[in-house]
């Protein structure tokens, strides 16, 4: 068995469906294998008690084989729960993606609590024909409560290599200064779009959000740019419901690739 928090899933390319062929965990991290229609696997990640506390730490290991489609998400919105001593919540993701294969990463979004220590890194391991979706979501706690933008630091980083070479590093620090600086916003996500598959999606997205007006104050801002071989967006909502209708919008392609929508039974 992988040590405590480690997680271990392999997907291969069985009978012209792709299949969870290996798939191990340890507490407090959970595998759970929805069943969904289509040719695409599913794998659903969740952690004992919703959450992490002050030092857990969370690792999981992604192998896909040639020819696969996968789509990984989260059972619930990941808490990550206060640390008075200043101890770090961890969670690490490493996915290898083989030759024209699809990766979809649509988890939950993050909920850092007041006084809380985050650090999350990720590492996609891309081929030439590979094509990758990453969501990358945070809300500013629990803001029906009062509290916004209240933990004491929450680090976020993605790195993205295609043959052995890095194409992007994505990054952000926030911590309790910055509560003024997100002003009416509650809901900040990052999302990346990656590959020749994906090449007619991110040419009619970089269109429609270029031509489309942001009014002042809106509830809803957003950006789209141009990155090698994709596209990276990012949003901010004053709820974490306005974002979720935005990937539902923005990126509808995924439910055709995937057989299912990843956000369908979300908010």
């Amino acid at each position: 068995m992988p040590a405590a928090g480690h997680g271990i899933v392999e997907f291969e390319r069985v009978v012209g469906r792709t299949a969870l062929v290996r798939s191990l965990a340890s507490s407090p991290l959970r595998l759970l294998t929805p069943r969904r229609p289509g040719n695409c696997a599913w794998l659903t990640s969740a952690t004992l008690g919703g959450g992490l506390l002050a030092g857990d730490s969370i690792h999981l290991d992604i192998n896909a084989g040639a020819d696969c489609s996968a789509v990984i998400g989260t059972q619930a919105s990941t808490k990550i729960y206060c640390s008075p001593s200043k101890l770090a919540s961890r969670q690490q993701l490493h996915a290898r993606v083989g030759d024209a294969s699809l990766l979809v990463l649509a988890p939950d979004p993050v909920t850092c609590f007041a006084d809380s220590v985050y650090e999350q890194r990720q590492r996609f391991d891309l081929m030439p024909s590979s094509s990758l979706v990453v969501v990358d979501w945070i809300t500013s706690g629990r803001w029906a409560r009062g509290e916004r933008w209240a933990m004491t630091r929450c680090w976020l980083r993605t790195d993205i290599f295609v043959a052995g070479r890095q194409i992007l590093r994505d990054a952000i620090r926030l911590d309790g200064s910055h509560a003024a600086r997100m002003g009416r916003f509650n809901c900040w996500a990052s999302v990346i779009v990656w590959g020749d598959r994906l090449s007619g999606a991110i040419d009619q997205t970089l269109q429609a959000v270029a031509a489309q007006e942001v009014p002042a104050r809106a509830d809803l801002i957003f950006s789209a740019g141009p990155i090698p071989g994709g596209m990276l967006l990012r949003i901010a909502g004053r709820s974490t419901e306005q974002v979720l209708r935005f990937f539902r919008r923005r990126l509808n392609f995924v439910a055709d690739l995937a057989g299912d929508d990843p956000w369908d039974r979300k908010g």
